[in-house]
């Protein structure tokens, strides 16, 4: 089979091992495998939403309803805008492959974050198109606007992941609106929010205000998601927020059919339960004062977190994520960052407590 070239080096998205593995190669039994890798909620996902999966387990045989009427208008109510400011993706990664697709080519390249979400590089070396990334890891828009002021005619897509995966830090809003200003209207600002639930929650200094930035700026999309802090990894639903003119622009490359009727449905009844959203974010940063408190009793440094995972940066954190494996504990290595440093998912009181006490085992 002869492949196209752009497939020579193209890496693969490492996602968090399943729980199935770790007990295929372990011998370990399931019920003992905590998997804190992926930034999953540890609470599951609203009782709503089991009701609605139940309740419209018939739909599975019907095609959706292409133009997610309800969703959008679902969303709508949340955000103040109109469904025609909606596009729906297969997780906000599909829309991110889709903005991609819409904008950059081998004339206009992506920016990004020294590190940030992997996908952003994947996608943008299938599209053929150049990425750049900041020196620093983090977000530095210092940084951002220099690059971009040095190649403005060659950059068609700017990411800016608010708050960052995998590190977990946030820019206020005052400076990312700043920085919109400086960008020209035929370049595509990309706000990822796939984690703005825990950053609002913890600071509203970092609450991004959508409707007013789509309406200020045509330049620029919101994604959002519902496989965090709503708990519905499974089901695949993410969304993206823009004016009307982007969104009929870039719909034409998204795939038909695209989100399934159950999932459309359990997404719905998601966004009716704010009473289960409160607890799943005020549980998130009551438990995450766990790994702080670790992380000063064993002197680790981490980078100050507005997401559902924390970023301990540990020496050989290759070796230390294997020996946590071992032990049925299923991390982030972020090596392949180039960082050494474990990324770990908040889980529940007992599921913290275990991976704390195997933590400090093992380097305490």
């Amino acid at each position: 089979m002869i492949y196209n070239d752009i497939l020579d080096g193209l890496k693969f998205y490492e996602a968090g091992k399943p729980i199935e593995l770790v007990v295929r190669e372990y011998g370990i039994k399931a019920d003992d495998v905590i998997k804190l890798a992926s930034n999953e909620n540890p609470l599951g996902c609203s009782p709503l939403v089991k009701e609605a999966i139940a309740k419209n387990a018939h739909l599975a045989s019907i095609y959706p309803d292409d133009s997610y009427y309800e969703l959008k208008g679902a969303l709508a109510d949340k955000f103040g805008v109109k469904r025609e400011n909606f596009i729906i993706g297969v997780g906000s990664d599909q829309v991110i492959d889709v903005c991609v697709k819409a904008v950059a080519n081998e004339n206009r390249a992506v920016l990004q974050s020294g590190i940030s979400f992997a996908m952003y590089e994947i996608y943008t070396l299938q599209a053929g198109a150049k990425l750049i990334k900041t020196p620093t890891p983090t977000h530095n828009l210092a940084e951002f606007k220099e690059l971009y002021e040095k190649q403005k005619d060659n950059i068609g897509v700017i990411f800016l992941c608010l708050p960052n995966n995998p590190l977990g830090e946030c820019l206020d809003f005052s400076e990312v609106y700043e920085f919109l200003g400086c960008v020209s209207e035929d370049t595509l600002v990309v706000l990822d929010g796939a984690y703005q639930e825990y950053a609002s929650f913890k600071d509203s200094a970092k609450s991004i205000p959508v409707k007013s930035v789509i309406e200020k700026f045509n330049n620029v999309i919101y994604l959002g998601t519902f496989s965090k802090a709503y708990g519905l990894a499974g089901l695949r639903v993410g969304y993206g927020i823009a004016s009307s003119e982007l969104i009929k622009g870039i719909s034409r490359i998204r795939p038909v059919l695209n989100v399934g009727s159950i999932s459309a449905k359990a997404a719905v009844a998601a966004l009716a339960d704010e009473k289960f959203l409160r607890e799943s974010l005020s549980l998130n940063f009551s438990q995450m004062l766990e790994y702080e408190t670790l992380a000063k009793e064993l002197g680790l440094e981490i980078i100050p977190s507005y997401t559902n995972f924390i970023t301990l940066k540990i020496k050989d954190s290759s070796k230390l994520a294997l020996n946590l494996l071992r032990k049925g504990i299923i991390v982030r290595d972020l090596a392949s960052y180039g960082m050494d440093a474990l990324r770990i998912s908040i889980g529940t009181a007992s599921q913290n407590s275990r991976v704390i006490e195997a933590i400090k085992g093992e380097i305490g």
